[in-house]
């Protein structure tokens, strides 16, 4: 099993938050490399210095970009759920695709995406 992480799992990492960054280091040690979908790393990144923990986290992530195929699963994924934050939509197409857990720090947009299409996702809250 994998993992996924959403926006809020990014800003948690760059606030660092205590949390994340055991629930990474522990992802690590299993060797499970966590994916990021290019969607919330754009909804997270600024820029800067400010962002160097981020940066870090990033280093040992999976950036995966949205290919024209996977736009339209979000799409209607969106429409199905009837929930209009793509970022969040393309967070539980990829989590479901793949198996994965999602870290989050919004449990409720998350489940509700994946209930509409009656499906479970395992979430870890940050």
């Amino acid at each position: 099993m994998g993992v996924t992480y959403d926006t809020g799992a990014l800003v948690a990492a760059e606030r660092n938050d205590r949390r994340m960054w055991a629930l990474h280091a522990g992802f690590l040690a299993e060797e499970v490399v966590p994916t990021v979908p290019a969607p919330a790393l754009a909804e997270a990144w600024r820029g800067g210095p400010r962002q160097a923990s981020l940066a870090r986290l990033l280093t040992l992530c999976e950036i995966e970009p949205m290919s024209a195929d996977q736009a339209r699963d979000v799409g209607v994924l969106a429409g199905k759920a009837h929930h209009d934050d793509i970022v969040d939509v393309a967070v539980v197409e990829g989590a479901l695709r793949r198996g994965d857990a999602v870290v989050t720090s919004n449990r409720d947009h998350i489940h509700a995406i994946a209930d509409a299409v009656r499906r479970r996702l395992r979430i870890e809250a940050v």
